[in-house]
């Protein structure tokens, strides 16, 4: 691959951060900012709470430092060939928090900065099952990370399925998929889908195929170049692993 192919596949979340820089695409580049940081916004919400922080302290500190990352110039010397989005981001989050501690008149509730809607409940209720270890703050954000990548994923295989009116064979699936709480047995699977077991493992294997390539492909989006989606995702297998 050549210098111009590998620029040409850099990726969306670098593409939609740059294309908020332009003054002329400022609306439109800064909504689909907005969304972007709306699916990552949980890892921050992790970290805080790892470092001490409250749920309400929490809360807040996410929407302040989303509001500073789309309203000011955060975003001026940002560049794909800094690497991958989520060092990027995570650097950002540690930078804000010093300036924050830092600012006695830092904006808190009703300060008018919501702008990213939190369902704060559920992920309190997601951060309360963490697993009761000491892991660092830095490592539970990149084990959110790799897990927000992993559901996307799991997302874009659901569409691709429902698309092609297979929902029921997703639904039968998913279980042998990664994230899932139990597989049923493949006996069980196979009776619900009305094939046989032969067919099941095919059907298995095909949808893990796709997965993968799913999988592949988010995390294509959040690095600088294409040399660096495999380790990504070799690092992010290790993050889950701990």
């Amino acid at each position: 691959m050549n210098g111009a192919d590998k620029a040409l596949s850099i990726l969306p979340i670098w593409s939609v951060v740059l294309a908020a820089r332009e003054p002329h695409l400022h609306t439109e580049a800064r909504e689909a900012l907005g969304t972007l940081c709306s699916t990552y916004w949980y890892p921050i919400y992790a970290f805080l709470r790892r470092d001490g922080c409250t749920p309400p302290e929490a809360e807040d500190l996410t929407q302040e430092f989303f509001y500073n990352f789309l309203e000011r110039d955060s975003l001026r010397n940002v560049s794909p060939e800094g690497g991958k989005f989520r060092s990027y981001l995570l650097t950002s989050l540690k930078n804000f928090l010093v300036n924050q501690r830092e600012r006695a008149n830092a904006k808190r509730r009703g300060g008018g900065c919501t702008i990213i809607p939190l369902e704060v409940d559920s992920a309190e209720t997601k951060y309360s099952l963490e697993p009761v270890d000491k892991a660092s703050p830095d490592v539970l954000f990149d084990r959110q990370w790799a897990w927000t990548l992993v559901n996307h994923a799991l997302k874009r295989v659901e569409a691709d399925y429902s698309r092609q009116s297979k929902d029921k064979l997703f639904q039968a699936l998913r279980g042998f998929l990664p994230g899932a709480q139990q597989a049923p047995s493949r006996e069980q699977a196979a009776a619900d889908c009305g094939i046989t077991l032969g067919a099941l493992d095919v059907a298995i294997h095909r949808l893990r195929q796709r997965f993968g390539a799913a999988l592949r492909e988010g995390v294509a989006e959040t690095v600088g170049s294409v040399d660096e989606v495999e380790p990504e995702i070799r690092y992010l297998i290790t993050a889950l692993g701990g």
